[in-house]
């Protein structure tokens, strides 16, 4: 209840307090510095009443109470919780000895509260139990020095006193009483943060075991990569390399049945459309580890765009579709890796054909010259099916489509656009998508027209793909 009290963490200066525990502490400490000599004063004003006259150590045992009140305030000015505790501590042990000195000796209604005292210490300074220990035995010796020397007053007759023993166990018991229920909570607090610490050790061992299979993954995809180059490409490319032969005999011979040449030209499609996939694989891996290197070089547009369109034009008129170029800066030189500039451009063509019937697919190259530099601008526009608006943040993602339909409709891995997307960013570009579903898309790509090795970005893993609606 009184964690919430506004008026008791005034006295806190929330920068000093570090911890939850700590500033319960602290809450503890103001509360009973507050209400505690509130109860002890009674006893004051009954001593004064039975006392003959006002002797001086009464005045000073009522001073002496009243200055608990003080340290909050010094607490709220100081911040420094250890000054403060080690003033109360020395300060109950110094009214209870005054108090057991001069009102009633070894049986004086106060020695309850010299064990407060040394509990209190204990409690606010676990941490220096020995410093604790000494501070009160020093007190202790001073007392019995003095009693050894002047002996005890006993001004007070002993039966004046039972009433005083009364009220003094039944402040002792109301004050002990708030300090056990602060102190429940205070380890009940301590709980959970022990509870706390044993889920955080045991989520550090989850994820330090995560992290090391994630490594031995990443080292085994690593590992597998490695082969898949070399037993994947190697029987591809004799495939590809035999089957380009027999074309060519067939070409030489007019004895050769017509269904035998679809066959080969069937085989060397396959093979040359399998190899394409491996090297997309082998290449997204190596962007993710940062092995592909840039290889920058000066080329003409126009002979770039006459190689991209004698690639792709066989797949795009495989459905019927009709390609339409559009480059009137064919004489200009770029500079930058054209087998990526190439692959971008054959990735987005074949996308196109891919997802078009009876349509038409059009390329667009232009240089968009400025003081800063020179941009090659390439777009790629269908009029296919087009892509659903909610499918457009994540089709740039690797492996993933727009719809769990396309790759059984269609085909397709669903890694050419995320290769494309990586290869935009490694050039130091990017790449942009409009589209409507069911009426076709665009796919813009903004990249340098002159790029060397060191302009290039060191990795492509978080750079911003932007969308149209």
């Amino acid at each position: 209840m009184m964690t919430n009290n506004y008026f008791i963490n005034w006295f806190i200066p929330q920068n000093a307090i570090q911890g939850r525990t700590n500033l319960e502490m602290a809450r503890i400490f103001v509360f009973t510095h507050l209400a505690g000599p509130v109860i002890a004063q009674p006893m004051g004003i009954f001593l004064y009443l039975v006392s003959p006259t006002v002797a001086p150590q009464l005045v000073a045992m009522v001073i002496g109470i009243a200055s608990f009140w003080a340290l909050p305030f010094i607490l709220r000015s100081t911040g420094n919780m250890a000054l403060v505790t080690a003033l109360s501590f020395q300060g109950l042990v110094s009214v209870s000895l005054v108090g057991t000195y001069f009102y009633g000796g070894f049986s004086s209604p106060f020695l309850p509260w010299l064990i407060i005292s040394l509990m209190l210490g204990l409690f606010y300074h676990s941490k220096r139990l020995a410093l604790v220990i000494a501070v009160f035995v020093c007190n202790l010796a001073l007392f019995f020095g003095s009693v050894a020397w002047f002996g005890l007053p006993n001004d007070i007759p002993p039966e004046d006193l039972r009433f005083l023993g009364w009220l003094s166990i039944v402040s002792a018991a109301v004050y002990m009483t708030w300090m056990a229920l602060y102190y429940s909570r205070v380890m009940a607090l301590r709980s959970e943060l022990e509870i706390e610490a044993e889920r955080f050790r045991g989520t550090v061992a989850e994820l330090e075991h995560v992290q090391k299979v994630a490594e031995k993954v990443n080292h085994d995809r690593s590992l597998f990569f490695a082969k898949m180059s070399h037993e994947l490409r190697t029987p591809l490319n004799v495939i590809i390399g035999y089957s380009d032969i027999l074309l060519e005999d067939y070409a030489d011979r007019a004895d050769m049945p017509k269904q035998t040449a679809k066959d080969l030209s069937r085989i060397n499609a396959a093979g040359k459309h399998l190899l394409s996939l491996v090297s997309q694989a082998l290449d997204s891996d190596r962007i993710e580890r940062g092995e592909l290197p840039i290889e920058s070089r000066s080329f003409n547009l126009g002979q770039l765009c006459d190689d991209v369109v004698a690639t792709i034009l066989p797949t795009i008129e495989k459905n019927g579709n009709r390609l339409v170029v559009q480059c009137p800066a064919r004489h200009e030189a770029l500079t930058t890796d054209r087998t990526k500039v190439a692959q971008i451009l054959i990735n987005l063509l074949g996308n196109a054909g891919k997802f078009t019937r009876d349509g038409t697919v059009t390329l667009n190259l232009r240089i968009e010259k400025s003081i800063a530099d020179d941009r090659l601008i390439a777009t790629v526009t269908d009029d296919g099916i087009g892509i659903a608006p909610e499918a457009l943040p994540k089709l740039f993602e690797a492996y993933i489509q727009a719809d769990a339909s396309i790759s059984r409709r269609f085909g397709g891995t669903g890694i050419g656009l995320a290769i494309t997307r990586k290869f935009c960013a490694l050039l130091g570009g990017e790449i942009r998508v409009s589209s409507e579903f069911g009426k076709g898309s665009t796919f813009t790509v903004d990249i340098p027209a002159r790029l060397t090795e060191d302009d290039a970005p060191p990795s492509a893993a978080t750079m911003p793909v932007a969308q149209a609606a």
